[in-house]
C-alpha cells in the first residue's frame, strides 16, 4: 500500500531530492516550504506520516508538532533538525514528535525511520483488550486506551515515549539490552553510537519521577535498563 508523506521544509535543495528519493520509493508525496503551506496541505489531506523541519519559517515545525498534538492529531512526525544538542532534541519531543533526524542524513536511514513509524501506526490497527492494565508499583498503564497514571496523575506521552513504557511495564523487573529497545521500538538497531534511546529514556523519567515519588527506570550499566519497583 502507498503511504502518502507531507515534507515541510524550507531548504529547497533538500525538499526537492527528499521528494524524489521519496517518490522513487513508492511513496506519495506533498510538500511545502514553510509552515503556512504546510497547515493549508493539512487541511486539505491528512498524510500518513509528516517530516517537519524545526528551522522553517514561522510556524515552525515545533509549533505545527504542537497544534496537531492539542488537537488531538496523532499521524507520525519525523522531525529534521540542524541542531545537535540533546537539549535542543528533547524540545522536538515535547512538542509531540515521534522520531527526530539530524542534518545532514542518509536518506536510507531516513527510510528506516520512515518505515519504522509506519509500522507503529497501521490503519483500522485492533485495539488491545479494553480489560488489560499493567501495573508497578503506583504506575498503571492501560495500553488499549494509550493512557498512564503515576499515582494519581495522568501523564501525557507521545507515541513512541508511550510504546517505551508500555515495552518496560511488559518486562518490568527484567532488564532489557537497548539492541532489544531500539529494534522492538524502532524496527532497527541504530548502532552503539546513537544517543537515540538515552534520549528518550531522559523524557520518559522527566515524566514519570514526579516529586515526591520514588525512580521507576533504572539503567544498569553496560547492558541496558529496566522498570521496577523502588
Amino acid at each position: 500500500m502507498s503511504h502518502t508523506v507531507l515534507i515541510a521544509e524550507d531548504d529547497r535543495a533538500i525538499r526537492d531530492s527528499l521528494t524524489r528519493a521519496l517518490t522513487l520509493e513508492g511513496y506519495r508525496v506533498r510538500s511545502a516550504p514553510d509552515g503556512v503551506q504546510a497547515l493549508a496541505v493539512l487541511a486539505e489531506q491528512r498524510p500518513d506520516v509528516l517530516i517537519l523541519d524545526v528551522m522553517m519559517p514561522a510556524p515552525d515545525g515545533l509549533e505545527i508538532c504542537r497544534r496537531l498534538r492539542a488537537a488531538g492529531d496523532r499521524t507520525p512526525v519525523l522531525m529534521l533538525t540542524a541542531r545537535v544538542e540533546v537539549p535542543d532534541r528533547i524540545a522536538g519531543l515535547d512538542a509531540g514528535a515521534d522520531d527526530y533526524l539530524v542534518k545532514p542524513f542518509d536518506v536510507e536511514e531516513l527510510f528506516a525511520r520512515l518505515r519504522a513509524l509506519l509500522r507503529r501506526n497501521p490503519p483500522e490497527a485492533p485495539p488491545g483488550p479494553a480489560e488489560e492494565v499493567l501495573t508497578v508499583a503506583d504506575l498503571r498503564v492501560e495500553p488499549s486506551a494509550r493512557r498512564v497514571w503515576r499515582a494519581e496523575h495522568e501523564l501525557e506521552l507521545s507515541r513512541t515515549e508511550f510504546d517505551l513504557l508500555e515495552l518496560l511495564a511488559r518486562n518490568a523487573g527484567a532488564v532489557l539490552d537497548q539492541t532489544t529497545l531500539y529494534e522492538r521500538i524502532w524496527g532497527y538497531d541504530f548502532g552503539p553510537g546513537s544517543k537515540n534511546l538515552a534520549v528518550f529514556i531522559g523524557y520518559l523519567r522527566r515524566k514519570l519521577d514526579l516529586p515526591g515519588l520514588a525512580p521507576l527506570i533504572h539503567t544498569v550499566r553496560g547492558v541496558g535498563y529496566t522498570l521496577r519497583e523502588p
